[in-house]
């Protein structure tokens, strides 16, 4: 199971079950069994309007069978309805239509409650009901909550300044919002300007999806402590039509998917179309458990001069964890998976970052890209497994369908989770343009790889190709069109 998020089977439906996150507002509650405190609180003011509802039980609730109602106070009119009966709905997430999502999320004592996105706007004040047995607590139905004077709130009417440098994301609502999507919705589309959006520490739990959107910085207040988590997976959200990026001819000028194009939707986080992205300091972690489908934490879909920089970002998940398409360069990363777990098109340059297999025999990478541009490169990486994790390949290809697919190490740290062969050709074909290089592979003792079984299709890098390892080096090499980000990469 993973890391963060567990899974509860009630009357045939499958329930999210996440990490409790403390809450900083409170109201006293009726008797027990109902909710000992609400968040936003009873009476609350100026709450962000993209805030979720959150209720702590005395012991953990179960979902029972009723609805919650948001009403707006002056026109008397519920806004969205939640039927706790039911595991999931959909709704647009960043401007792409057909999510799946769980409207309801229990973690621990905790119930998270999710509005549909724009039911809350600014200024207007609302009341929450809850008809009795919503859940289930201690074995008992919970008590309802009626009427506009018990849980009722109302949202801040000022907004924060149009093309704002830096909008500030804070789960228990001391930011100018409370959700990472909330965030990023705010921020116009087709923005060139310069924006940060700081996440402070907290457990997001959401899918996150950034469209159109450019120069935009992801900055997490403490990389350990500022998550993102959800359980998204091809089986939760199923591809759409395909993807422009996934085949062997990748085809970057796709449709939009907002208006029906293709797109994976199985992601954590998906950037689609946007150029100048940072992401820093914070866990991307993809909750699916271990045979639960693709299920990546992050999903590029850039351009060949996107200029994409992930620093100091921690990627949790099993299959196909991270896919970068499109220039992105990755510093000081920790990225953790079993099969194909970094994959895409690139062009990729990966500096000091670590790739952990979670499992024996499987595969880090699987890289898909066109002869005109590199695949992925690492330089002073380390290629390390969970205990006992051994035999597993550095890359594996069908040249058949990949017949550039670029993977190059260089200075690299294997320990014994990598197999002894370290390459694979799932299918026969013309592999002369297959570039599968090592150059400078050690074990952590500093010691020189063993060679003498690396597969027959791979290519160990000397001292005759000095000026070939020289140009690998070069990040403005690998990336393309001039761009050398390493200088300019946050700190």
């Amino acid at each position: 199971m993973s890391r963060f998020f567990s899974l509860m089977f009630t009357a045939g439906a499958v329930w999210l079950v996440a990490p409790t996150c403390p809450l900083t507002a409170a109201s006293s509650a009726p008797a027990a069994p109902a909710a000992i405190s609400l968040f936003p609180a009873a009476g609350a003011t100026g709450v962000c309007p993209d805030t979720p509802l959150r209720l702590t039980f005395a012991s953990p609730p179960a979902p029972g069978t009723g609805l919650i109602r948001i009403i707006d106070a002056s026109a008397e009119k519920a806004v969205d309805t939640i039927d706790v009966a039911q595991s999931t709905a959909t709704k647009p997430i960043g401007g792409i239509p057909g999510f799946s999502y769980h409207p309801v999320i229990i973690t621990g004592n905790e119930a998270l409650v999710c509005p549909q996105p724009g039911v809350l706007v600014r200024g207007h004040s609302y009341y929450i009901t809850l008809d009795a047995g919503t859940f289930q607590v201690g074995g008992a139905a919970s008590a309802p909550v009626t009427g506009s004077g018990n849980w009722h709130f109302t949202t801040r009417s000022d907004a924060p300044q149009a093309g704002a440098a830096k909008l500030t994301v804070a789960a228990d609502g001391t930011g100018d919002f409370c959700t990472v999507q909330g965030a990023l919705d705010f921020i116009p589309e087709g923005n060139t300007s310069p924006v940060t959006v700081f996440i402070r520490k907290g457990t997001y739990r959401e899918i996150v999806v950034l469209t159109h959107r450019n120069a935009v910085t992801l900055l997490g207040e403490d990389r350990g402590q500022t998550v993102i988590a959800y359980a998204n997976n091809a089986l939760f959200n199923p591809d759409l039509n395909g993807n422009p990026f996934g085949g062997a001819k990748p085809d970057p000028s796709a449709a939009d998917p907002a208006q029906g194009g293709a797109v994976y939707r199985r992601g954590l986080l998906l950037a689609h179309r946007v150029e100048g992205l940072t992401i820093a300091n914070l866990t991307l972690h993809n909750t699916t458990p271990v045979g639960g489908s693709q299920a990546e934490t992050l999903i590029l879909n850039g351009t060949t001069n996107a200029r994409a920089i992930l620093h100091d970002v921690d990627f949790f998940s099993y299959q196909d964890t991270v896919q970068l398409n499109g220039q992105t360069y990755l510093s000081n990363c920790r990225i953790e998976g079993d099969v194909d777990f970094m994959w895409g098109t690139g062009p990729c340059y990966f500096d000091g970052c670590t790739a952990r297999s979670l499992r024996s025999g499987t595969y880090f990478t699987q890289i898909r890209n066109q002869a005109t541009n590199h695949g992925f490169v690492y330089v002073r990486c380390n290629f390390e497994g969970a205990p006992g994790v051994a035999g597993s390949f550095l890359s594996r290809i069908a040249p058949a369908r990949f017949p550039a697919s670029e993977v190059v190490l260089l200075d690299c740290t294997l320990t014994d989770a990598v197999a002894a062969a370290a390459w694979r050709f799932d299918q026969a074909g013309d592999a002369s343009g297959v570039h599968f290089w090592e150059a400078g592979s050690r074990r952590p003792d500093g010691q020189p790889v063993d060679m003498s079984r690396r597969f027959s299709g791979s290519r160990q890098l000397t001292a005759d190709d000095a000026e070939l390892i020289a140009n690998y080096r070069s990040p403005a090499f690998v990336l393309g069109h001039g761009w050398n980000p390493g200088a300019g990469a946050p700190k």
